[in-house]
């Protein structure tokens, strides 16, 4: 009887100990990488990093456009977002093929952010958003579980998120 292949979730590679950051840095979640590496093969993404984007680089925030959300850097104003946009869809493809059954995304980021992420209007924050790649995945996978790494410090909340990945593998 062949070997069952194991379970495959996505996490932002910062919570994975991945220098991948805007200021180089990451935000290594010894909790959450050590309690799901127990259990399922991890995929680590930076879509910063895996658009083309250097480490470190300028800071970036989601801001409304005339009715668009775009991805520009602070500073400078150079807006990312069809590259970024671009690299989400192929990605998403890969993730696909790599039978994704869950996703951990790093809070607030304007790529990888889940829930409430700032959107920013005449340099303002005026309402709060999801980054492009988290949009891009719960698209793409509207079924697959998926968290903010610090929700999963909770335990029930952990547990729950873990028999959903189980329930959506099967």
């Amino acid at each position: 009887m062949p070997t069952p292949l194991p379970i495959t979730i996505g996490i932002s590679a910062c919570l994975m100990g991945k220098k991948v950051r805007y200021d180089g840095s990451h935000k290594h979640d010894r909790y959450v990488a050590d309690i799901l590496g127990r259990f399922f093969r991890i995929i680590p993404v930076c879509p910063e990093v895996g658009c083309g984007l250097p480490v470190p680089r300028e800071a970036m925030r989601l801001e409304l456009d005339g009715g668009s959300l775009r991805l520009v850097t602070i500073t400078t104003r150079i807006d990312h977002t069809d590259r970024m946009l671009a690299w989400c869809e192929h990605e998403v493809s890969e993730l696909e093929l790599e039978n994704i059954s869950g996703f951990v995304f790093k809070k607030n980021s304007p790529s990888s952010g889940l829930n409430d992420v700032p959107v920013y209007r005449m340099g303002m924050p005026d309402m709060v958003g999801r980054g492009l790649f988290a949009n891009a995945v719960t698209e793409r996978f509207p079924n697959l579980p998926v968290e903010e790494a610090e929700q999963l410090h909770d335990q029930a909340l952990m547990e729950n998120f873990i028999k959903r990945v189980f329930a959506y593998r099967r």
